[in-house]
């Protein structure tokens, strides 16, 4: 089942289309990472998605129902979606009397109020804060309160703004786990964003990737600033660096000159030994950086005088045997290739 469904959902500021998905599926249950440079739209998403803005056209359905953006159905949704945000604000009272406030309102009698509140601190493990200071509380603490408090309201789905942002790597750690826990145990649809790609892989069932409002298929270390130019056949190319273009697979509608934003697709990138094939279009070479297992897939991390992310199979890391510091061959397929005008 299908928690959040998007169709061509816009979200424009004056004359500044600030977010543009044609087509989004969030599936029930799952966790969900959102990449992207600042600026790109994650946190208005995030509020779209928390029914605390409403976007400029477009659809939603949430769990198959069609939402109405008014503030009388907004409400009764908020109560079953939940944000955390990056700061989160609490109450100069108590831990304890920060996560009973959303339950008094939602009138749970005080004997429940009690113990859902000392279940929900018990899982962030802050039991022992119950009587503390709110505001007192170290970043890490703060953000597992805030947890605890948003756990409290038994939502159907938590969407977390940069949990770990701005807390120690301790802390970091402590909440990526809890959110993994929360989910395997509650069954909460979590979307958090964040700028960390390793950081996704550990917990993320699927990732998402905006640039400049858009959805984009290419993962985001593999988005390069480009110029279109013509090499000395007249085939038009994309001009990374100075010493590294790609082809492009069609006619480029678009003038000489034109500064563009590339996105590769990590899946469609061939690697193989260096000098075990003749090099062909958009053949490229670089030393192996980084080689860990992701999703099912194992990543290779390219240093070519810019940074490129190969997602390949465990079977085709078996064949090669890839290590850091092995110079390899790489091809980029025409299809990997896509492009917006900046």
């Amino acid at each position: 089942m299908m928690v959040y469904e998007l169709t061509e959902l816009k979200k424009v500021h004056g004359s500044r289309t600030v977010l543009s998905i044609p087509c989004l599926a969030i599936e029930k249950s799952r966790i969900y990472a959102l990449l992207g440079p600042n600026g790109a739209g994650k946190t208005t998403l995030l509020n779209i998605l928390g029914f605390l803005d409403t976007p400029t056209s477009g659809t939603i359905q949430y769990r198959s129902r069609p939402v109405a953006f008014f503030e009388k159905t907004l409400q009764a949704l908020r109560r079953r979606v939940v944000v955390v945000h990056q700061h989160p604000i609490l109450f100069t009272t108590s831990v304890f009397k920060n996560i009973e406030f959303g339950l008094k309102i939602r009138k749970i009698s005080p004997k429940n109020r009690t113990r859902i509140i000392e279940e929900a601190l018990d899982l962030v493990g802050m039991r022992d804060f119950a009587s503390a200071r709110a505001h007192l509380l170290s970043g890490g603490e703060t953000q597992r309160v805030a947890l605890a408090r948003a756990l409290a309201l038994s939502p159907e789905v938590f969407l977390c703004d940069e949990p770990t942002a701005s807390v120690d790597a301790e802390n970091q750690a402590i909440i990526i786990n809890l959110l993994k826990q929360i989910n395997a145990e509650k069954k909460i649809s979590i979307i958090f964003t964040t700028h960390d790609r390793t950081q996704a892989a550990s917990i993320a069932h699927q990732t998402l990737v905006l640039d400049h409002g858009n959805l984009v298929r290419a993962g985001y270390e593999n988005t390069f600033s480009a110029v279109i130019n013509q090499d000395c056949r007249g085939k038009y190319v994309y001009t990374l660096l100075p010493n590294v273009s790609l082809f492009a697979g069609t006619r480029e509608a678009r003038p000489t000159g034109s500064r563009i934003r590339v996105f590769i697709d990590p899946h469609n990138i061939r690697l193989c030994r260096k000098g075990s094939k003749k090099p062909g279009k958009n053949s490229l070479q670089g030393k192996v950086r980084q080689v860990m297992s992701e999703n099912g897939y194992i990543r290779v991390l390219i240093d070519s005088g810019i940074w490129i992310t190969a997602m390949i199979s465990p079977g085709e890391y078996r064949q090669h045997g890839f290590l850091v510091n092995d110079v390899v061959q790489y091809t980029i397929a025409a299809e990997a290739i896509h492009t917006t005008t900046l």
